[in-house]
């Protein structure tokens, strides 16, 4: 594969930002290799700098769901542009999103748009703080939330720990008020809330946790946190940045019909724009400024131009057997792909819910917590992801990270996928 512009690109990026990238897992550090600099993107195809061909499988890590460039969302931004770009005042088109969200999801009842998942969930957790009048928070080792300070903390080496910082730059009073366990351990949550009765805030969980492999929670664990945190007078905080209208339009919440106290969402709700959204009960919700004392305010909240955007894509998304129709591609392409690559001296299976899939090389028929993954596994990841892209097929470039599939892909496209993987999932070598 030529990648010359890519090189010389990437060449010039690194004398403008840290590592040549302005967010690491661009960096191609995982697999290797120049990062691709892509150029355009069309329904499920994009072109990088040097007009190599690509079926993406990325899809701007989730909320492309209607694929690249899609006419209607693409329509939506240019003539809401032609009246403006930002007012840093209220929109009708604030409204209309808001009413096709809430109509239809009946998890929340009110909801407040941000610019970003990271602000959705740091502002989500400030809010449980507030309606509880506590400090402490319970997260998931294998659940990813952003960047904010508090939720970049990894666990210790006990059954239940305060942990560690995961990054540079975070004081250690965050990480004391920061209780991290593993997944799918309802002895180390009932532990947690005995040590610190009382103190705990919120729960905060990916109910189908998708930043660190795809660790599909049973509907049992789930339920048990829902019962834990009403008992203990806990909020149950589910961040859906991914699987927020990625599984269903009411996302993991009515995917497994469980109301949690706080939802929080990302681009998706954009069309792929940057915006995210938090929602709760009007109880909740009556505690965010200016109605109640918590602050939180952004002058792009509710930018027109991503308000457009998410109401042409939210649209499509409400089109009958619209998310019947994307599970069922997906489980095409992983059912093809298992078939074609049945032989394969490397063990490997396939994880995945709804349009979302993952690949893990591992004989374990399930992955539900980030230790039963074999980080040695992951040489076999940077393998494929390289055959691939010299097949023409992209992936998020870290073997950690979930592909989806989109309404653009065809099942031509498919086909041609399930060709390639399974050829580079048996060319790979110890």
């Amino acid at each position: 594969m030529n990648r010359t512009n890519s090189e010389s690109l990437f060449l010039k990026a690194k004398a403008y930002f840290p590592g040549g990238v302005n967010s690491p897992v661009r960096a191609f550090r995982s697999v290797g290799g120049t990062p691709l600099f892509i150029k355009k993107g069309k329904d499920a195809l994009i072109w990088d700098a040097d007009d190599n061909e690509f079926i993406d499988y990325c899809c701007s890590w989730g909320p492309l769901i209607l694929g690249h460039a899609n006419e209607k969302v693409v329509n939506a931004i240019t003539e809401t542009v032609k009246n403006g770009s930002s007012f840093g005042a209220p929109t009708a088109l604030e409204n209309e999103l808001a009413e096709l969200i809430l109509t239809v999801n009946n998890y929340i009842e009110k909801i407040r748009f941000v610019s970003s998942g990271t602000e959705a969930v740091m502002s989500a957790i400030r809010l449980a703080r507030a309606f509880t009048g506590r400090n402490k928070i319970l997260k998931f080792e294998g659940c990813y939330h952003g960047h904010s300070d508090s939720l970049l903390v990894k666990a210790g080496s006990g059954l239940v720990t305060f942990g560690n910082t995961s990054s540079a730059g975070v004081p250690e009073a965050f990480v004391n008020e920061t209780i991290v366990v593993d997944l799918n351990n309802k002895e180390a949550v009932k532990e947690a809330f005995n040590s610190f009765k009382d103190q705990i805030a919120c729960v905060i969980i990916e109910p189908v946790p998708a930043n660190n492999g795809l660790l599909l929670q049973d509907k049992d664990f789930l339920l048990f946190l829902r019962e834990i945190c009403t008992i203990n007078n806990t909020l149950l905080l589910f961040d859906e940045v991914i699987s927020g209208f990625r599984l269903c339009f009411c996302g993991a919440a009515g995917y497994y019909n469980i109301k949690p106290d706080i939802i929080t969402y990302g681009k998706i709700i954009g069309g792929g724009l940057p915006v995210g959204a938090y929602g709760a009960s009007n109880e909740i919700m009556a505690t965010v400024s200016p109605e109640g004392p918590m602050y939180q305010a952004g002058t792009l909240s509710g930018n027109p131009v991503a308000m457009a955007a998410g109401i042409a894509q939210l649209s499509a998304c409400l089109k009958p057997n619209f998310y019947i129709d994307l599970e069922t591609k997906t489980q095409y392409l992983i059912n093809k792909i298992s078939e074609l690559a049945k032989n394969s001296k490397v063990p490997f299976k396939f994880f995945s819910i709804g349009s979302i899939f993952w690949i893990a090389f591992t004989k374990l028929e399930s992955i539900k917590s980030a230790n039963e993954i074999d980080a040695n596994s992951m040489s076999y990841f940077r393998q494929l992801h390289a055959y691939l892209l010299e097949h023409g097929i992209y992936l998020g470039p870290s073997g950690y990270e979930v592909g989806f599939v989109s309404q653009a892909h065809t099942y031509e496209q498919l086909d041609k996928t399930a060709i390639a993987f399974a050829n580079g999932i048996l060319s790979l070598n110890n």
